[in-house]
């Protein structure tokens, strides 16, 4: 059963307060939104007994994501990886200032801020059930048009990345994924591999 607390309410409505603020639209919804809300989605359906603090960065894992441009950093691998950095810590700063003003207590916000920092990501049970989420929000929300846009070999070692991201029991649901043939057979493709 998810959380439901007073306090939570007010900081996923925060939270979404802040990403109705990105000014990129997917059909008529703020894009960061839109993930925010995926996020929560797929959380509740693959960890339904998840707790409040990894509700809590599930919500806020792109928290303000169009701040930091990724063309702000070199397009080039390590570019990549720099924003990449960047980006946790940006989104852990900015989570754990709405939760301080929501009323959480520091024990909360630094467990928060370690999740989306993704500290410990090998040994954390909790850190890999937020990486299990964002595979499957990217496989299934965003999959179809990022390989529309690039190249097939970098599709490939991109899915062979974030299948070796993913647990055996998120590995299942992505089996089970509405996807277009395409996707689908480019993922049997990286998975062959």
């Amino acid at each position: 059963m998810s959380p439901d607390t007073d306090k939570l309410r007010t900081a996923v409505a925060a939270f979404d307060a802040a990403n109705a603020e990105d000014p990129a639209h997917i059909a008529g919804v703020p894009s960061e939104l839109l993930y925010a809300r995926r996020m929560t989605d797929w959380l509740n359906r693959l960890y339904p007994d998840a707790g409040e603090t990894l509700h809590l960065a599930a919500r806020s894992q792109h928290i303000r994501r169009w701040m930091v441009p990724r063309s702000k950093y070199p397009m080039t691998r390590p570019g990549y990886h720099q924003w990449r950095t960047f980006l946790y810590s940006f989104h852990a700063e900015t989570a754990a200032e709405i939760l301080k003003q929501a009323g959480y207590e520091d024990p909360a916000i630094a467990r928060v801020r370690s999740l989306l920092k993704k500290e410990k990501i090998k040994t954390d049970p909790e850190m890999q059930m937020l990486e299990d989420v964002a595979c499957l929000v990217f496989l299934e929300s965003y999959f179809a048009d990022f390989a529309a846009k690039h190249d097939e070999d970098k599709v490939i070692g991109i899915l062979r990345r974030t299948w070796k991201k993913m647990s055996p029991h998120a590995h299942a649901a992505a089996l089970k994924l509405q996807l277009s043939d395409q996707a689908r057979q480019l993922i049997e493709k990286a998975l062959s591999l």
